[in-house]
């Protein structure tokens, strides 16, 4: 057996990084440091260089993200901070211990306007502070010279932190109706099915060192939904009794805009990694199991 592949996650207290943390145990080649502000603040210049010069990696997975997308509009300093200023000192940690970064970014990059699914090449134009911050990470690993890959999902939830199924659940515990947006459309996406993805490129991936290459590639689970199809469905599957009206996005006026339409195409990424991708209400009664068991 070779050396173990060395793994540094940050922001390993949220969504996607507690789901990396499930799945420790199941890759015995894989050396994992799981990492978040307080014991590496790649906000901080120079921090994430040192840190991955005292501990060498072969991957870093940066899942630290400024997510608040409305509160990211008054409070931009620190969303550029995060989403931003922190990848560049994560592309100079990667290049310094000639790591592959695997940076996570979002479908808020997109407006929003078309109307048939994202394809990795169409122009990121997004609409927000949220979205713009993410965008200018991304442009930040795409003219680096390390090798990395971009991930962009969607509409993410896991049975950790706080999400929209569990904001439904306990919604539709407390209230006999729910006023619920229609007009959005996108694909949810179950953490763990993204980390479990996340983990298999790792194994799959061949790197070239001498010539290092930077991709983008989009990950959610198949199918299409609504928000509105998302909480039905959420109810069908725990049998809750509570009516779900579909309204328009005006009835809930929000700081941040969000895309209307912002499907992605994962074409490439199950075409380059040979990865199955489970439909999206198939993950959440997984997820929902989960929840239960614990």
């Amino acid at each position: 057996m070779g050396n173990p592949i060395r793994i540094l996650v940050t922001g390993a207290n949220g969504q996607l990084g507690k789901e990396l943390q499930f799945f420790r145990n199941q890759y015995p080649d894989f050396q994992f440091v799981f990492t978040d502000v307080d014991d590496l603040d790649i906000t901080k210049s120079g921090e994430a260089e040192a840190y991955t010069e005292q501990n060498p990696v072969d991957f870093i997975i940066n899942c630290a993200a400024y997510t608040a997308v409305d509160k990211a509009e008054e409070d931009r300093d620190n969303a550029f901070l995060v989403n931003t200023v922190a990848v560049d000192y994560l592309v100079d940690a990667a290049a310094k211990c000639d790591a592959c970064l695997i940076h996570i970014s979002t479908d808020y990059v997109f407006d929003g306007t078309k109307h048939t699914p994202y394809d990795e090449e169409d122009v990121a134009i997004p609409e927000s502070m949220y979205g713009d911050t993410k965008y200018e990470g991304e442009k930040l690993v795409l003219y680096s010279d390390i090798n990395a890959l971009i991930i962009r999902t969607s509409w993410l939830y896991s049975g950790f932190g706080n999400n929209f199924v569990k904001t439904m659940l306990r919604l539709g515990k407390e209230r006999d109706e729910l006023n619920v947006i229609f007009d959005q459309i996108g694909s949810p996406t179950y953490a763990r099915d993204l980390a479990k993805s996340i983990l298999e490129i790792i194994s799959k991936i061949k790197l070239d060192k001498e010539n290092p290459t930077q991709e983008i590639y989009h990950y959610t689970n198949e199918g299409v939904a609504s928000w509105y199809d998302f909480a039905c469905e959420i109810f069908r599957q725990e049998k809750i009794e509570c009516n779900v009206k579909s309204v328009d996005s005006s009835m809930f006026p929000t700081p941040a805009k969000r895309p209307h339409f912002s499907v992605l195409n994962k074409s490439k990424i199950k075409k380059d990694f040979d990865i199955t991708i489970p439909h999206w209400v198939d993950s959440l009664r997984e997820m929902l199991k989960v929840l239960k068991e614990e």
